[in-house]
């Protein structure tokens, strides 16, 4: 699939760092080190602008060794980069730490991942069919 992208940064194009990857690493695209305090959220601009086919959208998830190491993620994840947006993609990080964290310019701080999906039509309708399951949730299969 061939999507059109803008660059503004100064980095290379996102790529998919495993032969296998399901999702482009994206980087921060700083003018200067930007710090996260513990429970701080920030938007992190990325210099990327995308035109993406229509049934499709941009999925931003967490990178898996930022979370562990040190509990950043996404605050809105996964956040959704529609079909019909233009503007620059930004990163809202935030900081689940007790310590600080500092992003630097070039830092791999998210991945993105394209996926279909479809449109929804509703049909109205008084009752639902019945499922073994019915409205149970939220634990309701138990600990085991």
């Amino acid at each position: 699939m061939k999507i059109k992208i803008v660059n503004k940064s100064h980095h290379p194009l996102p790529q998919y760092e495993t032969p296998l990857s399901a999702g482009m690493d994206i980087r921060a695209n700083l003018s200067a080190p930007v710090e996260l305090k513990p429970l701080a959220r920030k938007l992190i601009p990325t210099g990327l602008y995308i035109s993406l086919p229509e049934g499709f959208e941009a999925q931003m998830r967490p990178r898996s060794g930022l979370a562990l190491r040190h509990g950043i993620s996404l605050l809105n994840t996964p956040g959704t980069i529609d079909a019909d947006y233009r503007g620059e993609i930004g990163i809202i990080l935030v900081n689940l730490s007790s310590e600080p964290f500092v992003v630097s310019d070039g830092e791999r701080i998210c991945q993105m991942v394209i996926a279909s999906h479809a449109k929804v039509e509703w049909q109205p309708e008084e009752l639902l069919d019945e499922t073994a399951r019915g409205a149970g949730g939220f634990g309701h299969t138990g600990k085991q």
